[in-house]
């Protein structure tokens, strides 16, 4: 399938769009959608809302975005990937923030495992998923240069915080660790944490650095494509398989329920 375009809950046109391509001031989120249906549905009207306040000072009501995600799955098979942009001018000075909805071929991430370079790097305003990140196709470039898959950063801490368009998930052999550093928090993240405090699986938030990579059993990175694809190698680090890990997290994330908009 081709990509289609809605700008608020009308099809979008050339003249819609043009203005976009020289514009950078925007928040998003992601989604899969199968059958018409997106998981944690209310983690990405949650992300919508609390970036357009941080950026634009306010935030269009969740009917109102419910609506233009209806109206663009309604012109669109079953099963895509779907991401919803918010945006605004150059300063974020609109009355209140435009939205893109998109859909395109739907889509399951690479299947791994990966090699994570490491690079010191932090996002700006990390907790927004926002748009124009030059560095984080820079970096991954550099590191599948260097002959890894992608790339984790290093904060100014030395902590390992986030992958380039990943969240990061550790396995000690009894639970699964978080690490603690600024980052965004992914909504793939947030369903597979709520899903196994339902579980009853253990979970901590811990601060992790390159140096403690020998001491977990496992990792993958996860996001909107999957809730878990593994990795064999950080930095020089080799990290060791753990399929029982990622059964976990798939099943953690399967029993999430999909909502229609």
């Amino acid at each position: 399938m081709t990509s289609l375009a809605h700008r608020n809950g009308r099809t979008a046109t050339a003249e819609d769009l043009a203005p976009l391509a020289f514009a950078g001031y925007a928040h998003f989120t992601a989604a899969q959608v199968r059958g018409g249906r997106i998981r944690g549905l209310d983690l990405h009207l949650e992300r919508l809302r609390s970036a357009s306040v941080e950026l634009f000072g306010r935030a269009l009501p969740d009917d109102r975005v419910r609506s233009f995600l209806r109206t663009a799955l309604a012109a669109s098979p079953a099963d895509v990937s779907l991401t919803v942009t918010m945006y605004a001018g150059s300063a974020g000075e609109a009355a209140e923030p435009d939205t893109l909805v998109r859909t395109g071929p739907p889509a399951s991430g690479p299947a791994g495992p990966l090699a994570l370079a490491t690079v010191d790097y932090e996002r700006v305003l990390p907790a927004v998923k926002h748009v124009g990140e030059v560095a984080k196709t820079y970096f991954k470039r550099q590191a599948v240069r260097d002959g890894f898959d992608d790339a984790v950063f290093v904060d100014r801490r030395g902590r390992l915080s986030e992958a380039t368009i990943w969240n990061l998930a550790f396995w000690d052999g009894d639970a699964v660790v978080w690490p603690d550093a600024p980052m965004l928090t992914g909504t793939t993240m947030g369903i597979v944490r709520r899903q196994l405090d339902r579980l009853g699986v253990p979970q901590r938030v811990q601060e992790v650095t390159p140096a403690d990579v020998p001491t977990f059993a496992g990792a993958v990175v996860m996001n909107s494509w999957t809730p878990g694809i593994p990795v064999h190698q950080i930095a020089s680090t080799p990290v060791p398989e753990a399929p029982d890990f990622l059964t976990l997290l798939h099943e953690a994330h399967n029993a999430e329920p999909s909502l229609e908009p």
